[in-house]
């Protein structure tokens, strides 16, 4: 994942004066014949030194409905004080208005516990692909989920979502459904990411289908492949620049006006990942305006 330096704390940016509507949960994100909003999260790694309210008063400034929590070493709320620091976290976030939709932590019974006690409704986490290879992974990941996240879902009432990323992880969506398909979407979901399932070469059509019926919520960011070495070299070599949404490969229209075709109506979450991190308060702002436009519109798009 991105790296970022030490970020200033961002100002303080009027809040809105609509208060959202009570966050009711992911677990039905698709809903027959809805005309219902889709809810715009924050992933906030970025502003990991930023406290709690002045955090969520920018967060609500800039227009979104929530945010995606860190809940990492070195962040504003750490595993070990999890329990004490997330539901007051929570509480200084939904002072203004907002809601935490997901924490990104290991999912073990000490964050279940503090996100029941915080209201949050689901962990994210990413399948990682150790050194025994791909399918050996993947069964150990299954049973890993089964033996031990599974019931701690049952008992807490909260969530996993499982993220699709390139490299060392499981990098699709057809290899994401694999796994998550042999439980109950009410346990155990799919988060659909944009970037990574274009870095893949899937088709977001294609890529949205196969986990639509896990769907627990979508990542919006962007990115692009660029050769890294010149032609003089032995072998090419490629890098990749995170980007705003409308200049890299995923298509966030095509994204958006099939997600609107198939009536999605929960969580989008924009990463704020971006290889030009100096300019992330623009970035994400411009990309906020975006996504907005493209979910509020017609749901027509390009063909594949």
């Amino acid at each position: 994942m991105d790296t970022h330096e030490k970020r200033q704390e961002p100002k303080s940016r009027e809040a809105s004066n609509a208060r959202g509507r009570p966050y009711d949960g992911i677990r039905d994100a698709y809903r027959t014949g809805a005309a219902e909003a889709i809810r715009c999260s924050l992933f906030t790694k970025p502003w990991k030194d930023t406290p709690a309210l002045a955090l969520a008063e920018w967060v609500k400034g800039v227009g979104f409905d929530g945010i995606e929590l860190p809940v990492r070493e070195g962040f504003q709320v750490e595993p070990s004080a999890a329990t004490e620091k997330l539901p007051a976290f929570a509480a200084a976030v939904r002072s203004v208005g907002l809601d935490i939709f997901s924490v990104a932590a290991r999912p073990d019974e000490r964050i279940f516990a503090a996100c029941a006690e915080a209201g949050v409704p689901m962990i994210r986490i990413m399948a990682e692909i150790g050194e025994d290879g791909y399918l050996a992974s993947e069964r150990r990941l299954a049973d890993w989920l089964e033996r031990s996240v599974a019931p701690l879902c049952r008992a807490y009432n909260v969530k996993v979502g499982i993220q699709q990323h390139h490299g060392r992880f499981v990098p699709d969506a057809a290899g994401l459904m694999r796994i998550v398909g042999r439980f109950e979407p009410e346990l155990i979901g799919a988060v659909w990411d944009a970037a990574h399932d274009a870095l893949a070469g899937q088709q977001p059509e294609y890529g949205i289908e196969l986990l639509a019926s896990h769907l627990a919520m979508v990542n919006l960011k962007n990115v692009y492949m660029y050769r890294s070495n010149g032609p003089e070299a032995e072998s090419a070599q490629w890098g990749r620049h995170f980007t705003t949404g409308r200049h890299g490969m995923a298509s966030w229209p095509r994204a958006a006006a099939y997600l609107k075709r198939r009536g999605y109506a929960g969580v989008v979450c924009l990463t704020a990942q971006y290889s030009d991190d100096s300019r992330t308060d623009r970035y994400i702002a411009e990309d906020l305006a975006y996504a907005k436009e493209l979910f509020g519109g017609s749901g027509e798009a390009e063909a594949i």
